[in-house]
């Protein structure tokens, strides 16, 4: 088993697992009546997708096509998960991240030779742990060539009878089989994938992502009386995955691009970086009580 680092105030209890590519092992809510998980706890194994959170750098999702083209480039991408079609979500959830510093709330984790196909780059992640909200800030600076980074984070839910999820968004972009983007919809021409309003996740596979997110959502959790928070504010797409009725188990994802944003016109939301320059992402993670 990995060893963590466990971060603690009186509303939060949170494990970082720098092993497994500096992600969040678990996050468990200290209420007055006990203790209730905001996001899907770690099962103790080396699988990085099976801890609560994962970090997502240099890209987020899927790159499709071997590659993609850059500045007059063809730029190849390898396939990094065994068994996948597709490069998905880097490598950062797959490196040992190094422990900067640590404290009671507070955590900073560095990855220094960060590195999938052409892809060279160094990150730093900070952890802090305030009035039971946990900030998650991830810095990201480019030691190679010139290319166009991105990424994000990737928590899992647990999906229970009475979950709900709520955010505010524009568009979504429909999937093809292979979980790539191939049609884009004003969420006005596609209600059935409107959670402006708390709503349950559909009965069916979801694997899409939203558009013109407004950089806030909302997990209710009667069950657990929770009402879970993310905020991502410079964040503007957000992927929302889950295998459908019978699943355990969502994700939320605040990225700043969509899938295979590498291989669409203009490449949005990707950051064109050049040697030495960085980028920076956040989202913090927080939780209220809720009636059942």
């Amino acid at each position: 088993m990995s060893a963590l680092i466990e971060l603690r105030d009186g509303r939060s209890h949170i494990g970082i697992a720098p092993a497994l590519g500096g992600g969040i092992a678990f996050f468990n809510a200290l209420k007055p009546d006990g203790t209730a998980p905001v996001l899907r706890g770690w099962d103790g194994s080396d699988r990085p997708f099976a801890l609560a959170c994962n970090v997502l750098v240099p890209f987020s999702n899927r790159i499709s096509g071997g590659g993609f083209p850059f500045e007059g480039d063809f730029i190849k991408v390898p396939c990094n998960i065994e068994g996948q079609e597709f490069p998905v979500h880097g490598d950062g959830f797959q490196r040992a991240w190094d422990v900067e510093d640590s404290a009671t709330t507070f955590a900073r984790l560095s990855l220094r030779e960060g590195a999938i196909g052409p892809f060279r780059y160094e990150a730093l992640l900070d952890y802090r742990l305030e009035d039971g909200r946990l900030d998650c800030r991830l810095t990201i600076v480019n030691t190679g060539p010139r290319l166009p980074f991105g990424g994000g984070f990737h928590p899992w839910f647990h999906r229970l009878s009475g979950t709900r999820l709520a955010f505010d968004a524009g568009g979504i972009w429909l999937a093809d089989e292979r979980h790539l983007p191939s049609k884009h919809l004003s969420l006005r021409d596609a209600q059935e994938f409107d959670f402006t309003v708390p709503r349950p996740l559909p009965d069916d596979l979801i694997n899409n992502a939203f558009t013109q997110w407004r950089g806030g959502a909302q997990v209710l959790q009667p069950k657990h009386g929770l009402k879970v928070q993310v905020n991502a504010p410079d964040m503007d797409v957000a992927i929302v995955f889950s295998r459908g009725r019978g699943a355990d188990v969502f994700c939320f994802e605040p990225v700043n691009h969509i899938v295979d944003a590498a291989n669409q016109p203009g490449q949005p939301g990707l950051v064109p970086l050049s040697t030495g320059q960085s980028m920076e992402l956040a989202v913090s993670l927080g939780w209220d009580g809720c009636g059942s």
